[in-house]
């Protein structure tokens, strides 16, 4: 992690408390929200140490028991915002230890911004994926410390702009059994901070990932999917991409309007069954 660090942006850390409830930018939340009871659970924030400072972060396991299947959980564009942490309650249901970081604390707290054109160009856009990769490590590492996390078994899923983390993930970490991306972007051009994309990773991938996708989705058109699919198996790739004809973008998101139930659930089941096919449950 030092060559990676030494890359970082050492400015001050902006976020470091976890916002509560839903991103400004998402209210007002649909009457379908789904909220997930902490009965039976240890749940709430952990501060991660990282290669140039603490992050905050979400962490929800089983109250009883250790040696729980280590599962990243990689925001959306709009953070560790109540949506997340529901997700890391519902792995922490299904036995996991499910650890969502805060992945933008250095660039700055999205939760207060209204409009999405701002979340992106005053903070999206400024993370670094090398950040990103820094310190999703650092959140493995520090779950393996707690004593009841075995990164063994290690997963990650993530969401809209998580789910693009989830590929470069899996090309980057030698410990991942099995990833699954909702709906993440798969082409793009390279920059300085985001040198290269999923379609540009598939033959160096680590770890097997399942892609879920909106045939409906405006922002990632069926053509990229493609070509993903078709880089995948000329790489002889065991990742697969299933795309749900009637969905939308953010299906998974049910505070939101384009929330596709069927869907959802659907995309839920499979991921479990990822995890539990390549060894991360």
């Amino acid at each position: 992690m030092p060559e990676l660090a030494a890359g970082l942006d050492r400015r001050r850390f902006l976020v470091t408390k976890l916002s509560t409830g839903f991103a400004l930018a998402v209210l007002p939340v649909s009457a379908q929200t789904i909220t997930t009871d902490t009965e039976g659970l240890e749940a709430g924030e952990v501060s991660i140490p990282t290669a140039d400072g603490r992050i905050p972060g979400y962490r929800a396991m089983p109250k009883s028991g250790k040696s729980f299947p280590v599962v990243l959980v990689v925001q959306e564009i709009f953070g560790v915002h109540e949506h997340i942490k529901d997700m890391c309650r519902r792995f922490a249901k299904l036995g996991h230890m499910a650890v969502a970081p805060e992945l933008y604390a250095r660039q700055g707290d999205v939760s207060k911004l209204a409009d999405i054109q701002e979340v992106i160009s005053k903070v999206v856009s400024k993370v670094p994926d090398a950040q990103v990769m820094s310190d999703l490590d650092a959140a493995v590492d520090w779950a393996a410390k707690t004593g009841k996390g075995d990164t063994s078994r290690l997963g990650i899923t993530g969401f809209c702009w998580g789910g693009r983390v989830v590929w470069l993930y899996a090309a980057h970490s030698p410990k991942l059994k099995a990833g699954v991306a909702w709906y993440g972007r798969l082409v793009g051009q390279a920059s300085e901070l985001q040198p290269k994309h999923p379609i540009d990773l598939a033959g160096s991938l680590k770890a097997p990932v399942l892609g879920l996708y909106g045939g409906k989705d405006q922002g990632i058109p069926q053509d990229t999917v493609e070509q993903m699919r078709a880089a995948l198996k000329a790489a002889g790739n065991s990742s697969e991409i299933v795309v749900y004809p009637e969905a939308g973008h953010g299906f998974n998101a049910d505070y939101r309007p384009g929330y596709n139930k069927e869907a959802a659930q659907d995309g839920w089941k499979r991921l479990q069954q990822w995890f539990k096919k390549y060894g991360a449950a």
